[in-house]
């Protein structure tokens, strides 16, 4: 199979008109970002192919707008960051995209920067469409994307553009996530414990089988365990829980059986009457029926401690609690610390990875150290599902 080509400091760029696709789809409240993670990851490139002289027009997507032209998901915040960072002049495109914008971007001088107001704002982004895709190609001589967590969308700017050009490759970022995460499925240092939250089983089932066969401990946690949980014959009053998930449940028990991988889901748990309550730990058969779990509790914390010593590779995706109220955030601070602990001594590769992961995370001011800490969410989770990602695929 062909591999993928990917951008080095042999590619000549001065003087020509680079198209690099980003992630830069950060949570913004009230036009404040606040997250500034995958917007500094990208930084690097941005200010070399500005030293190296080129032309640089980034393509860029923010939330969902569903193809309209909706404020609220505009990359206007992201300009102004992006402004403070770079010493290199940039501009806001937020015109039309057409035959001419290669004519109106016309301006652009060697090391200078453009950013395009958010790319789905426009419908045929999201339907992959050709001639819009063609438009945006004759915007430069060279693509590169630098966006893996949109690498599993086949979508204009991801996919149908790279058709449509004759010098395309992968940045940095795309390169580290690929080969680290390629690492665990392929390279992985036994034993392996995979880490899995989230609210839904049915969006990670296929993930869930998939690393089974391939790891010694999955760790279920989030809102995610309930259902393994009440699964159990456990009361879990009224917390989160997904309709229909018993056969799933019972194939992932039946699957990893077979593997021999051990499943572990909490052992007591962080409760509340509300999402904005306060919180108090408690056994799993204690939970009265006006409460919901919105953590995982101290003897669950101890017990992942001991998993995670064991380990030798770790893959976490998802957080352990509802991270957005404070209170609920030990369980997934606490992983954190232990996971970076481990890779500081060197005894531990750790993969983590997914939005809702790192915003959890930099939620604490502490600096942890992770082998390879991923911005991807769905791209992550379909690449370990071993799908084909359009995304790579076209790069290829």
């Amino acid at each position: 199979m062909k591999s993928i080509k990917y951008f080095d400091d042999q590619v000549e760029v001065s003087n020509k008109l680079v198209v690099l696709r980003l992630d830069l789809n950060v949570p913004i409240k009230d036009k404040k970002i606040q997250d500034f993670t995958r917007i500094d990851l990208c930084l690097p490139l941005i200010k070399n192919l500005s030293k190296k002289k080129a032309k640089t027009i980034i393509i860029s997507h923010l939330g969902r707008p569903q193809g309209k032209k909706d404020l609220k998901f505009s990359l206007k915040p992201v300009f102004d960051y992006l402004k403070k960072k770079l010493v290199s002049n940039i501009f806001f495109y937020t015109d039309e995209i057409s035959g001419s914008t290669k004519n109106k971007l016309a301006f652009l001088k060697e090391g200078e920067v453009v950013l395009i107001e958010n790319i789905r704002f426009y419908p045929n982004e999201l339907k992959d469409d050709v001639s819009f895709a063609k438009n945006l190609a004759t915007l430069g001589e060279i693509f590169i994307n630098d966006a893996f967590a949109c690498a599993h969308r086949k979508q204009a700017s991801i996919h149908n553009i790279a058709n449509h050009m004759d010098k395309k490759f992968g940045g940095p970022l795309l390169y580290k996530e690929v080969g680290s995460i390629s690492k665990v499925l392929n390279n992985s240092k036994n034993p392996v414990t995979c880490i899995i939250g989230g609210s839904k089983i049915s969006t990670k089932i296929n993930v869930l089988i998939n690393l089974i066969k391939k790891v010694d401990y999955i760790i279920i946690v989030g809102a995610m365990a309930n259902n393994f949980i009440k699964y159990k014959g456990i009361n879990i009053g009224k917390s989160l829980v997904e309709n229909n998930s018993i056969k799933m449940i019972k194939k992932i028990y039946s699957i990893s059986k077979n593997s021999n991988c051990k499943i572990f889901i909490p052992e007591d748990c962080v409760i509340s009457n509300d999402f904005y309550g306060s919180g108090t730990n408690k056994d799993l058969n204690s939970i009265k029926d006006e409460e919901m779990i919105l953590d995982i509790g101290s003897k669950t914390v101890k017990k992942i401690y001991e998993i995670i010593d064991k380990s030798n590779t770790i893959l976490w995706n998802g957080p352990a609690g509802y991270f957005e109220n404070r209170r609920f955030l030990n369980g997934t601070l606490s992983i954190a610390e232990k996971i970076s602990e481990n890779t500081k001594k060197k005894s531990l590769i750790s993969i983590v990875g997914g939005g809702d992961t790192i915003s959890a995370i930099n939620k604490s001011k502490k600096k942890y150290n992770f082998t390879h800490l991923s911005t991807a969410g769905g791209a992550f989770l379909e690449f370990l599902e071993g799908k084909d990602l359009p995304g790579l695929n076209v790069l290829k």
